[in-house]
């Protein structure tokens, strides 16, 4: 999105050379050339990584001798646990390392930083450990953060 509010203008100059991107052999889009060959390294290595992840779980699946039908469901739960959680505990675990890495300090410094705020180590540990955050924690924790205790309830129970 444009800074300031300024409209985009489309731009189109019927001289420029645009090389098709295939996949499967269906024709997904069109790029410059000079971007063409980065675009699909990218996406040629993201493919062999998927191939060897995928072998991975395979073989994790069959030393343990499980169901090798079951591929895709291990792939999609190894997927699914490294998104971002959007709610509860998680979510405000990340919250904490985004500030942290923000104010671009060491894990001890930060330790100090949140006990300033009333936030204990033993409390910043549960909390990364996935233990439910109280409602007395919120106040510290917001301070923290830099958000209301109101929008850290939302984060923390999610939305109606």
């Amino acid at each position: 999105m444009p800074q300031n509010n300024q409209s985009v203008n489309w731009k189109f100059d019927a001289n420029d050379t645009y090389s098709p991107i295939y996949y499967k052999e269906t024709v997904v889009g069109f790029v410059k050339p000079d971007y063409a060959s980065k675009i699909i390294e990218f996406l040629n290595d993201n493919e062999k990584l998927r191939k060897a992840f995928k072998m991975a779980c395979f073989d994790l699946i069959l030393e343990s001798g499980g169901d090798t039908n079951k591929v895709n469901e291990l792939m999609k739960k190894y997927i699914e646990s490294t998104e971002r959680p959007q709610n509860g505990t998680g979510a405000i675990a990340y919250l904490l390392r985004d500030r942290q890495e923000a104010l671009d300090i060491s894990d001890k410094e930060f330790v100090r930083f949140c006990d300033s705020y009333r936030l204990s180590w033993r409390e910043l540990k549960e909390i990364y450990a996935g233990k439910e955050v109280s409602d007395s924690q919120l106040g510290a924790i917001a301070r923290i953060v830099g958000k209301s205790i109101e929008e850290l309830i939302e984060v923390r129970d999610g939305h109606d």
